[in-house]
């Protein structure tokens, strides 16, 4: 076990989002020995402090002058979609790599100037698309690429939340609620997570989208609470989304892989965490239940992943790539409702 530690920055202000959860995932990092943090609004000092202790080490009201005199190993940017960005570049340009809040930009153009960036320099840029790391994903990852559904023939995902936060007033004020700020609702936000593990766990990518996009709540917001996807994988799979904020309350999420030899399903939220059955000569027969542990999950261990993976130390989490990929699937929906015309994907 490497004894190796970085510093690790927090660049942000106060559109940051999910700080709480980035704070304490860096406190339970070994290889984030140094944590500093530049907040020109000052909003997130107290929580910093309550979190990382003594790691934390200085704080900064100017993310130019951190980066300056702390050349950290990893920036973690966590800002409004709109304002990201430029600021993600000045970490690469300072030789950090970067973990960046999603959606991280209001146009997939910008992204990929900036993995270009962080490809020329050889850095990561990592996509904060937490569910990865899961245990149950893992675990599933590993029933599909062993086979054990056989060739994948199609996807059926959906990620339902709460509409009841919509109807806030003080909701309805966040930048997330507002498009130019944000880039989307829904789909840029929760659905973007599904999206991704599709293509993570068939290890494919997609090359066409389509669908619809829509505010069918009537919430004041001007970005959608409701999408229904279609897409064309390059393995020439076929998959369904259905993203939308339709709950009273928490969530209801649903993947499915069917494939030519079984399928499996993955729904932590009212249903066995991971299923699947297999009919392949020699397979247990019936539905198969995995009886693993469901922790560590969420931001902990994915952050703890590209802490070390800063470090030289493992692989990133998430690669500069498919960050990226998971941005087209995105704002290629929105494309797709605005023209009525299926958007490919480079």
């Amino acid at each position: 076990m490497s004894n190796k530690t970085i510093t690790a920055a927090v660049l942000t202000n106060e559109t940051g989002a999910h700080l709480g959860a980035y704070f304490t995932a860096l406190a339970a990092s070994p290889e984030a020995g140094r944590i500093v943090l530049a907040d020109p609004s000052g909003q997130a000092v107290a929580g910093a402090r309550r979190a990382l202790g003594d790691k934390l080490a200085k704080v900064y009201r100017s993310h130019a002058e951190l980066l300056k005199v702390e050349k950290p190993a990893l920036a973690l940017v966590s800002l409004e979609s709109r304002s990201a960005p430029p600021l993600i570049r000045q970490a690469l340009e300072a030789g950090c790599h970067v973990f960046a809040e999603k959606p991280a930009c209001v146009k997939p153009e910008d992204f990929g100037e900036l993995v270009k960036l962080a490809d020329a320099k050889h850095l990561h840029l990592m996509l904060a698309l937490a569910n990865r790391t899961n245990p149950e994903t893992q675990a599933a990852r590993k029933l599909v690429s062993g086979g054990k559904i056989g060739k994948v023939y199609g996807t059926e995902l959906h990620i339902i939340a709460d509409q009841t936060r919509l109807k806030t007033p003080a909701y309805q004020k966040k930048w997330y609620a507002k498009k130019d700020r944000a880039g989307g609702g829904h789909l840029a936000w929760l659905g973007i997570h599904w999206l991704d593990l599709a293509t993570y766990l068939t290890e494919t990518h997609a090359t066409h989208i389509t669908g619809f996009a829509a505010n069918v709540g009537g919430q004041p917001l001007d970005v959608e609470d409701s999408a229904a996807v279609a897409l064309r994988y390059a393995n020439g799979t076929l998959g369904t989304l259905t993203s939308g904020y339709y709950l009273d309350r928490s969530y209801h999420t649903h993947i499915k892989i069917w494939g030519s030899h079984g399928w499996l399903q993955l729904e932590r939220w009212g249903g066995k965490t991971l299923t699947w059955q297999s009919w392949k000569p020699g397979a247990k027969t019936g539905v198969q239940t995995w009886e693993g542990r469901d922790e560590p999950r969420g931001y902990t261990p994915f952050v703890q992943a590209a802490v070390k993976a800063a470090a030289g130390l493992a692989d990133a989490p998430i690669s500069s790539l498919d960050s990226l990929r998971a941005l087209q699937m995105v704002y290629g929906l929105y494309r797709a409702q605005e023209t009525g015309q299926t958007q490919a994907i480079a």
